[in-house]
């Protein structure tokens, strides 16, 4: 039984699976593989993760890399002249002589050590530029100078944020990177994250990628915020520690709209703000049409206040997910808890049509099949595997899987109708295999849900990361 006091938060790391290596291709095409230090003499005496450069080289086999093109500008930022100016004093090329603006992508590297050789606090959020010109193929890196040792960045500065804002994109690709970053903004309540990816308007063939490595993540009104559009986002050996924002019913620890995956490995999520008399916001919002969770902890720990009440993921039933070792901590709140610790959600409409491979509403040319575990490649699916609940109470149930409606509220993203559907109309199953902890059963009753079933030779499929990712992203051509 996983155990987790306040202030306990515990990574256990873990190999790496299912990679593709950018390998000389990737290189070329201006995937950044940079590892060097601003100093070639500095003693590096900090012990740094295992393979960390040779991982900063990988990257999920669904996400293309190629067609990428190096960074136009790359600015080197020196430690501790930065320390002592309050702001970036940089080695070589200076933002000053940008004029405030960047065209063809830029790379960031922030000096790792100081001059006590430890790792680096940078009192200030980092220098934003404008983004201007032809940005197709363009990357957006920051990173520490020494793959494996992090930087922090601290201030109270009510906006503090990284956003990188790109509008109207159209069918572009563009490629964004953070590595050993920490961002500790306790004051940031109005940034809406303390990492905001605001890339607008990327429209189909066109992609965002972001990868975030080895952060940490403090502010905001989401501590990371990502907007709906086609949009590809891995997190990988991270910890996502809360928010500050006021509206603590309406903002989270993460929010990731309607995008196209969410891959989050070997990382943690806790903090989200909650208050006395009102239920509060997630831990993890997560509305991407595919979900790929591996070894996540997903835990109520509070932030700045009281634990919120409300589950602690939150995703939409309108897609895909699979997830493996998902650890669910709940300690008790102020207010009475809301029942689901992963709620798959039928509410709302997220994401682009396109991203809908099937009606997401009842519809006549949809009858579930007598044995609906013969049907898995015909629906909307979540798999959950090895879920391990920690909790101040036997929970009733873990997972809740939402009924389809009839349509929407004219003007509005909100479902009707759910109370209205019958079982057999739902084109939804989730599956939960050997779910441990301090629980009643493992679904609330409505949906099609089966718990630990035995699954035909041709549907083990479901149990496999990459042949799940393969079959979502390829009933949208992605």
């Amino acid at each position: 039984m996983m155990s987790l006091s306040r202030g306990a938060i515990v990574l256990a790391c873990v190999p790496g699976l299912l990679f593709s290596s950018a390998g000389p291709a990737a290189q070329t095409s201006g995937v950044v593989l940079e590892t060097e230090a601003l100093d070639p003499t500095e003693n590096v005496t900090i012990a740094q993760p295992p393979n960390a450069a040779q991982r900063d080289r990988s990257y999920p086999f669904y996400m293309p890399m190629q067609g990428l093109r190096p960074p136009a500008v790359t600015l080197r930022i020196r430690c501790d002249a930065s320390r002592a100016a309050r702001r970036e004093v940089y080695a070589g090329q200076s933002a000053e002589s940008l004029g405030g603006r960047v065209e063809g992508g830029y790379e960031f590297i922030y000096e790792a050590l100081d001059g006590a050789g430890q790792p680096c606090v940078y009192p200030f959020a980092p220098w934003m530029p404008q983004i201007t010109g032809a940005t197709q193929g363009t990357q957006y890196i920051f990173r520490s100078s020494v793959p494996g040792i992090p930087v922090t960045f601290r201030t109270d500065d009510a906006w503090a944020t990284i956003n990188p804002r790109m509008f109207d994109l159209g069918p572009q690709r563009i490629h964004f990177e953070m590595r050993d970053i920490a961002l500790d903004f306790p004051g940031a309540g109005e940034a809406k994250g303390a990492v905001h990816l605001e890339v607008l308007g990327v429209t189909r063939p066109g992609l965002l990628t972001a990868v975030i490595r080895r952060a940490k993540l403090f502010g905001g009104k989401n501590a990371l915020f990502v907007p709906g559009g086609q949009t590809m986002v891995y997190i990988e050996d991270s910890e996502i520690r809360g928010n500050v924002g006021d509206n603590v019913d309406q903002e989270h620890s993460t929010y990731i709209n309607g995008t196209l995956v969410s891959h989050l490995r070997n990382s943690v999520w806790y903090g989200q703000k909650g208050w006395i008399d009102v239920a509060s916001g997630h831990q993890l919002k997560d509305k991407a049409y595919l979900r790929i969770y591996e070894d996540v902890t997903v835990a109520n720990l509070p932030g700045a206040t009281v634990p919120s009440a409300m589950p602690l993921v939150d995703i939409s039933a309108f897609g895909f997910t699979w997830s493996n070792n998902l650890r669910l901590k709940r300690v008790a709140p102020t207010q009475a808890p809301r029942d689901a610790l992963v709620d798959l959600r039928t509410e709302i409409v997220y994401g682009a049509p396109e991203n809908h491979p099937w009606n997401i509403f009842v519809s006549p040319d949809w009858r579930m099949p007598a044995t609906p575990l013969g049907a898995l490649d015909q629906v909307y699916l979540s798999v959950f595997q090895n879920t391990v609940v920690d909790s101040f109470r036997t929970e009733p149930f873990v997972f809740r899987l939402g009924m389809q409606g009839l349509g929407v509220e004219p003007g509005t993203p909100t479902v009707i109708g759910q109370e209205h559907t019958t079982k057999a109309q739902q084109r939804m199953v989730s599956l939960a295999f050997g779910t441990q902890g301090n629980f009643r059963r493992a679904y609330s009753p409505e949906g099609w849900s089966f718990v630990d079933p035995q699954l035909a030779p041709e549907a083990r499929w479901v149990l496999d990361r990459d042949a799940f990712i393969r079959h979502a992203l390829g009933l949208i051509g992605r």
